[in-house]
């Protein structure tokens, strides 16, 4: 096996890549807060931000907490909503034609505009931040379910109906499945839409989540809690793209051995 195959197809290589780009990352602000000697109140250092953590532990990981519950909330109702949109357009080329201007409209709003009608409209509690989640991952997850359910080989649309298959069972039994990597791929994007969705909503009128501890640190200039509270972000969002991933490796094998 050569060193470029190792790298691409080991599982060891999977994991221990990120993590010395992650190690790569952290060493270069490191190195960046000390030869530059940036003040703490400017750039903390990645020690700063972990004493930081230790300091309010409890405090940190609830409002981590909060603001997974949204994104988990709104991206799960994202795709209840959204997949069912898709498959409306595959099935009808005149809802087709009537519904993708509608989505596109939606989507080219800028969320930052939307979110403090969400607070009038809503209220301050939950509500409000799960359909900033959603509004802001149900497009990817249309489009891309969409466009596999389309992409499906005609060759196999044909055996299908040759064997008399009904309408029902060539969307949900052929298109849906092979459409599976592609929407997988829509998932990895929207996740990290929604942890972006929620923190824009935590900004307007939210008294709790990682979004309003960021709000408030910047107000008090307490950077360090800031970035702490930026990282652990990161965090969640990597955990949640990865999470992803290896739920594709596991209900679709056969799509990684095709690539």
């Amino acid at each position: 096996m050569t060193r470029r195959s190792w790298l691409t197809s080991s599982p060891a290589a999977a994991v221990l890549l990120p993590i010395l780009g992650l190690i790569g990352a952290l060493a270069l602000w490191w190195l960046a807060t000390i030869v530059f000697s940036i003040e703490p109140y400017l750039l903390p250092s990645p020690g700063d931000v972990i004493s930081k953590f230790f300091e309010q532990p409890a405090y940190l990981l609830t409002e981590t907490g909060v603001s997974l519950l949204e994104t988990m909330e709104g991206f799960v109702l994202a795709i209840v909503v959204g997949v069912p949109i898709a498959i409306v357009i595959v099935r009808s080329a005149v809802l087709e034609r009537l519904v993708y201007p509608l989505l596109l409209m939606v989507n080219a709003i800028p969320k930052i505009a939307v979110a403090p009608l969400l607070a009038v409209w809503m209220g301050f509690g939950q509500l409000p931040k799960v359909v900033m989640v959603l509004l802001m991952c149900f497009f990817p997850i249309v489009i891309s379910t969409a466009q596999g359910m389309k992409s499906t080989p005609v060759e196999l649309v044909e055996l299908l109906r040759s064997l008399n298959a009904s309408r029902a069972q060539e969307l949900f039994k052929l298109r849906l499945r092979y459409a599976m990597p592609q929407i997988f791929t829509g998932l990895k994007v929207a996740i990290s839409l929604a942890v972006i969705g929620s923190v824009i909503a935590e900004f307007v009128g939210a008294t709790q989540g990682l979004g309003y501890v960021i709000q408030q640190s910047g107000a008090s200039a307490d950077t360090t809690l800031a970035f702490a509270a930026i990282t652990l972000l990161s965090i969640m969002s990597i955990v949640l793209f990865y999470g992803l991933v290896l739920l594709e490796h596991l209900l679709l094998p056969w799509a990684e051995e095709t690539r």
